[in-house]
């Protein structure tokens, strides 16, 4: 695709890597088949290709972007399916990201949405806020139908169960028998509050194979809600917490940086991006970035102990958007799965977002309640007990009663001698038990 950028325009490096994604574009199509919100509402400026001549044209004309570019960017879910789709390797990732701050920067939203996203950005990203606000939420839930819909939608995403246990906070959790290696164990923000028996299973999953887990004490959220909100100073400024509290440890040994929030992973996989024009920071970050691996990545190059489950428990397994696309991290999660004895059944469509895609569900409830709808029944159809992930927010957007949901390290763990994951405990009858 031709561009227009002036030289002074492609003086600012996040333009030039702007425009030589642009140009990439040959305008084929692929990625509509796979986009969510163009498979929905089938308009042209929901597809990729749509988005990529509004950002163009956004990013060309500089100061503020028209109502419709703004609108249809705010739309797309970040899902990067179009990533894996696309024939040519458009970046789209860091395009839609440039134009994400760009809209902060140089657009005015009404008050309401201001103070929303503002919301967002200060509660979610803070454990403690965000565990107050969880209390406050389940309290509220029941006149949610009285309140906007961006917080109504808000309140029916609140889980109405309470966490049902501690998170196991910041420190050094030694392997069982000879160490093998030592990680970083990223905690993160929103995970620890909605289910700290996530990390809690990889740390005991991991010691039980000699490996050393470090919970950085001063780790922080690591942006990726900032990040994908416009919000590019935080974003770099929890990056930077980050990476001097992960640095902190590598006087001792660090073989690895992991994360169980694949959405977490996919930023911080990229964290060197964050600082484009600063050097000195890029070589830190891309130094962490390197060093980053999702757990399932990491398991998979490890040796599991065999299972001592009963095998067979039916499994759908749904690959986040952030894991498959944006990590292009897709076989390990199921041979895991399938190494430990479970049916891992698969999803069709796979390739389509759940709707979760961070605070995407807050702030566009109807189209992100569509896409769950769909995912929910083609879950269904797999006639699983239960749905694994590896994404904090796709197992909350799928939570149901029908088809409870449970990390992949919470079943790994269960299956190698762990305890079993509640969700399993309250699934049908057909469970297997312990051998």
């Amino acid at each position: 695709m031709q561009t227009e950028f002036t030289p002074q325009q492609l003086a600012d490096p996040h333009i030039a890597t702007a425009a030589g994604i642009i140009r990439n574009c040959v305008h084929c199509g692929f990625c509509t088949a796979t986009c969510p919100t163009y498979v929905l509402t089938g308009d042209e400026l929901d597809s990729p290709r749509g988005r990529i001549w509004l950002i163009k044209d956004m990013l060309e004309a500089g100061g503020a972007p028209s109502p419709v570019a703004v609108k249809h960017i705010d739309r797309c879910l970040g899902c990067l399916s179009c990533l894996t789709t696309c024939p040519s390797s458009v970046d789209y990732r860091q395009l839609v990201d440039t134009a994400r701050v760009h809209i902060a920067e140089h657009h005015t939203r009404p008050w309401h949405e201001r103070a929303l996203r503002e919301m967002l950005s200060v509660v979610m990203t803070r454990p403690v806020l965000f565990r107050a606000a969880t209390v406050l939420g389940r309290l509220a839930r029941p006149f949610g139908g009285l309140l906007p819909k961006s917080l109504s939608s808000m309140l029916m995403m609140v889980p109405i169960r309470a966490a049902g246990t501690k998170a196991s906070g910041g420190g050094v959790f030694p392997a069982v028998g000879a160490r093998i290696a030592r990680v970083a164990l990223h905690a993160g923000c929103v995970q620890p509050v909605l289910r700290p028996e996530i990390d809690t299973a990889a740390i005991r999953l991991l010691n039980r194979h000699g490996v050393e887990v470090v919970v950085a004490v001063t780790g922080v959220c690591c942006g990726a809600l900032d990040h994908h909100m416009g919000m590019a100073a935080r974003a770099r400024a929890l990056a930077k917490a980050n990476i001097i509290a992960w640095e902190a440890h590598f006087a001792d040994g660090l073989d690895a940086i992991l994360i169980t929030a694949s959405g977490c992973g996919t930023v911080v996989k990229h964290y060197d991006e964050l600082f484009v024009g600063d050097a000195a920071w890029q070589a830190r970050a891309a130094r962490i970035a390197g060093m980053t691996r999702d757990v399932s990545e990491y398991l998979s190059t490890i040796e599991l102990q065999p299972a001592v489950i009963a095998p067979g428990l039916p499994v759908a397994y749904h690959s986040a958007c952030s894991l498959q696309h944006g990590q292009q991290v897709r076989k390990q999660p199921r041979e895991l799965l399938v190494a430990s004895g479970f049916d891992v059944r698969e999803i069709g469509e796979g390739h389509i977002c759940c709707g979760s895609a961070g605070t995407y569900s807050i702030l566009q409830p109807e189209m992100s309640q569509a896409l769950k709808a769909r995912k929910q029944a083609a879950v269904a159809r797999t006639g699983a007990a239960i749905i694994a992930s590896g994404n904090i927010g796709c197992l909350e957007h799928l939570d149901s009663a029908q088809t409870p949901t449970v990390h992949l390290v919470e079943l790994l763990d269960w299956a190698t001698g762990g305890p079993q994951p509640a969700a399993v405990a309250s699934s049908p009858p057909s469970t297997p038990t312990r051998w």
